[in-house]
């Protein structure tokens, strides 16, 4: 039984009626040549045989009584894979707006806290004799990285499958849920030298952001109750922690609010989804005439794409937005393989620049000030204060915070472009297509952008309340377009 970390827990934490905390992802087949090919009998066969290798499916969240700490993962003694794999469909002619509005309406439902927090839907009716699966999994159970490595072992290589997955080389049986006493005897262990390591934590991350904001008066309080905490009581407060030496960081700090735009208000439960491809193979083309990094691309696409979308609507501030961008802190090293290992950075996006090529170029700059400041002050430390507050003091002060950010607009939106595989990929000699993003929305952002590349394809996918941007289809579009519109400055013929 493993304790969920303080950021995985948080995403438990942040839920409401109208915010949830799971995010998805849209797979899209081409059914192999076998008239008797069932998809819903074949996916839940592969979960099957492969589910001693997934252990993000098979556990269910623990309370801790009295809610004292974070929660802890628990095998489902009960599990049903049946209740997690099911079966749906849109009507012919199964356009993308039908299958988008389908999407929408299962992700705007909570998951079931009494169950392994995830479900799977197999969906037919699609073009080309085509199926999808959406896959919906909480926050708190994997972040993009692990979320891609989880993906990968639900999937196989090669049309045939892969030998490695069969169900003789392992096999898993629940272990007995604990009693009520015995989880409360765990989690006390930890909760002894919380108060002393949060102040330990707040004095070094005081004196870094004091040394990267260039606050002489900051880094010397910081590092005169540093000097406190070292000798014996330091010792006992860090057991088990790295010592990290003084030394001096600089990089530059964001500087203001973002400006207001529809999206930034509070949202309702319900949801719209809308997703495009394009070539992967263009972005580069475009990338390397620039000098540029496929992130940059990708990010003055959406800056560009934004941009036209509240032009339209008259609702373009002077200001540049402000993105929030998910970075993976994962080293390979971790302890736990199925947690969260994630932070963010945050960097304003041109849409205030007329011009394709300088919003390009103010993207790069705007990442690079960014990523100074995010390698000032070590992630590691900003995720680990998310240990400290007991849960449900934790709870509503998560809420309270994103209530206020309906009022006041720390970013506007968020903007994450996952890197997936180059590989063809497959599902019980299926093979996958498409891999569209699914991801989730707060009150005061009510609009996410999430790309992911697969073999030679960009996959794009927005999330957004349904309230705050009815025309997201629009909004998808001008994103996609804007590709060719930076290629065409640049002189590359661009594939949309």
């Amino acid at each position: 039984m493993d304790q969920l970390t303080g950021l995985d827990a948080t995403f438990l934490y942040m839920e409401s009626e109208t915010q949830f905390g799971h995010v998805s992802g849209l797979s899209v087949f081409a059914r192999p040549d076998d008239p008797g090919y069932d998809p819903l009998t074949a996916w839940r066969a592969e979960i099957e045989r492969r589910l001693h290798l997934l252990e993000p499916l098979r556990r269910r969240v623990r309370d801790v009584p009295f809610r004292l700490d974070h929660p802890f993962w628990e095998d489902d003694p009960d599990f049903d894979l049946e209740y997690h794999v099911r079966h749906t469909a849109v009507a012919p002619p199964g356009s993308d707006q039908q299958l988008g509005e389908l999407i929408a309406r299962i992700i705007a439902r909570p998951l079931d806290r009494r169950r392994p927090l995830w479900e799977s839907y197999v969906i037919e009716g699609l073009p080309d004799d085509h199926f999808a699966i959406l896959s919906k999994i909480h926050h708190a159970t994997v972040d993009g990285a692990s979320g891609a490595e989880l993906l990968t072992l639900m999937l196989d290589s090669s049309p045939e499958g892969d030998a490695g997955d069969d169900p003789a080389l392992g096999s898993w049986a629940p272990e007995p849920p604990r009693s009520d006493g015995a989880v409360l005897v765990t989690a006390a262990a930890g909760l002894v030298r919380k108060p002393g390591r949060a102040l330990v934590l707040g004095a070094r991350t005081a004196r870094q952001i004091g040394a990267a904001t260039r606050n002489p008066v900051l880094v010397a309080a910081a590092n005169q109750l540093r000097s406190n905490l070292r000798g014996p009581l330091g010792t006992v407060l860090n057991i088990g922690r790295e010592r990290h030496p003084v030394g001096e960081v600089a990089g530059p700090l964001p500087q203001g609010m973002a400006p207001h735009t529809p999206f930034n208000d509070r949202i309702t439960a319900h949801r719209r989804f809308a997703f495009r491809s394009t070539s992967l193979t263009s972005v580069k083309e475009v990338k390397n005439a620039l000098g540029a990094t496929v992130n940059d691309v990708v990010m003055a696409m959406c800056a560009g794409g934004v941009r036209r979308w509240l032009e339209d609507h008259d609702a373009l501030p002077d200001k540049a937005l402000i993105a929030m961008v998910p970075v993976s802190i994962r080293t390979g090293e971790e302890e736990h393989r199925w947690t969260n290992r994630v932070s963010a950075i945050f960097s304003g996006l041109p849409t205030d620049e007329p011009d394709p090529l300088e919003r390009v170029r103010k993207v790069h700059e705007a990442m690079a000030g960014a990523k100074g400041l995010f390698d000032a002050v070590p992630a590691e430390q900003l995720t680990d204060f998310t240990q400290f507050a007991p849960p449900a003091v934790f709870a509503r002060a998560m809420r309270t915070a994103l209530r206020l950010s309906g009022r006041f607009t720390p970013f506007n939106l968020v903007v994450s472009n996952v890197p997936g595989p180059r590989q063809p990929l497959y599902t019980a000699g299926a093979e996958l297509l498409h891999y569209y993003p699914v991801s989730t929305v707060v009150d005061g952002q009510g609009l996410n952008v999430t790309v992911q590349s697969y073999r030679d394809t960009l996959d794009v996918g927005l999330v957004a309340c349904r309230d705050l941007v009815p025309d997201l289809w629009d909004m998808v579009d001008n994103i996609v377009e804007e590709l060719a519109v930076i290629g065409k400055a640049v002189g590359v013929d661009v594939e949309l």
